[in-house]
């Protein structure tokens, strides 16, 4: 297998600009906003709103705790998996697309894990309701990177993951 530095360049730029995207706009809503647990601001009424909260757990507050070790756990397995990733999107030469979504998945694990690190918790604030429907959960600009990256992945065609 050989080793593209093009495409882990890829993933890394990809990555970094996950990043910076959703540290700029966590910081917007923590510094600019100073939004606090609870602050709800109509962004597009009745489609967006900034719910602020703080997340202990991983998606929708699941295994929430607010001890040192799980948010050293989490972490850590965050910039483990991230490692890993990089690995994989500079073992595939000819797969840009595929590079392309590994990096919106570091970039997305590494804002949370960046947030965990700092704040102790993962500061959500997004909330899309739609058609009267109303949704109680809050995520941020990392958990679309995450989830845009692995749904790109599963529904990439084969020829695009595949070393040739």
């Amino acid at each position: 297998m050989a080793v593209s530095v093009s495409n882990l360049s890829v993933a890394t730029i990809v990555a970094a600009i996950s990043w910076l995207i959703d540290r700029v706009s966590k910081l917007h809503v923590l510094e600019t906003l100073q939004m606090q647990p609870g602050d709800v601001i109509d962004v597009i009424p009745g489609i967006l709103k900034y719910t602020f909260s703080w997340n202990y757990g991983i998606n929708f507050g699941l295994f929430a705790s607010d001890g040192t070790g799980p948010k050293l756990f989490l972490s850590a397995l965050a910039l483990a998996v991230s490692i890993a990733l990089m690995v994989w999107a500079a073992r595939h030469p000819k797969a840009f697309v595929f590079s392309a979504a590994l990096g919106l998945v570091v970039g997305g694990a590494l804002g949370n894990a960046y947030d965990r690190m700092t704040y102790g918790a993962v500061a959500d604030f997004l909330n899309v309701t739609c058609c009267g429907i109303n949704n109680p959960f809050a995520f941020n600009v990392a958990d679309i990177t995450i989830f845009a990256g692995v749904f790109i992945l599963l529904f990439l065609p084969t020829e695009e993951q595949r070393d040739d």
